[in-house]
């Protein structure tokens, strides 16, 4: 019932706007009283903030901005202590819904919104098995460098070296299978970054027109150029 409340504020407030924004993201932090929610975004490396909201008393919020083009944003919780939490998500026009907790608030968020940020979900999902999969190998590695066991450390040497190359893999064919989404080249830049060159490249010359157009197709396109530049020296 409070969702269906705030999702009727919220279009009222835009509505009634003389200027209105196109994209507003509202939600609930459970458990949180009192601190400073804001929407954010990097521009030039540094973080920016877009509009904040003070939380006293009820953790629901109504942040808004303006979208040239969807791209990744994320919601920054200023606890007005030294912890600050920050949730990652991909946000197009319309309304993004993010519900969290106070407790874990990155790990926790239930996010309901642009078809970008459902395939970028599930690319993160996929991401989470992999890397509870090497936290796992670590243990097993540490364990056999306690235990003096050489042969059992080298296994999962190559275990993680194994997991490494089938995570990038994973990355690269989910890049190359959704090339007409935005999360395409913002994979390419953010998870696989520091891979062989013609794995990036061939993620970039399989974008249509319109994305490779896009802000982080041009990313993309600069990177790869950075990259072969000083290959090439």
């Amino acid at each position: 019932m409070k969702n269906i409340i705030l999702f009727v504020l919220t279009i009222s407030i835009v509505a009634c706007s003389n200027n209105k924004a196109d994209l507003t993201v509202i939600g609930n932090v459970k458990g949180l009283k009192k601190g400073t929610i804001y929407l954010k975004k990097i521009q030039d490396t540094a973080m920016v903030t877009l509009d904040s909201i003070l939380i006293s008393g009820t953790p629901e919020f109504v942040l808004e901005t303006n979208l040239e083009e969807p791209e990744v944003l994320y919601l920054v919780l200023d606890k007005n202590d030294t912890d600050e939490g920050r949730i990652r998500f991909f946000a197009n026009k319309g309304i993004t819904e993010i519900n969290t907790t106070l407790k874990n608030f990155a790990f926790d968020a239930n996010i309901v919104g642009s078809r970008e940020q459902t395939l970028l979900q599930e690319h993160n999902d996929m991401a989470l098995k992999y890397n509870n999969k090497k936290l796992d190998i670590i243990k097993e590695n540490f364990d056999a460098l306690k235990d003096n066991d050489s042969i059992k450390a080298m296994e999962t040497n190559l275990q993680q070296e194994s997991l490494l190359k089938s995570k990038y893999l994973y990355t690269i064919n989910f890049a190359l299978n959704h090339k007409t989404s935005r999360v395409s080249p913002y994979l390419a830049l953010t998870e696989i970054m520091d891979a062989r060159l013609k794995y990036l490249d061939t993620i970039y010359r399989s974008l249509p027109d319109s994305i490779a157009s896009s802000k982080y197709g041009k990313e993309l396109k600069i990177l790869i150029e950075e990259i072969s530049d000083s290959e090439d020296n």
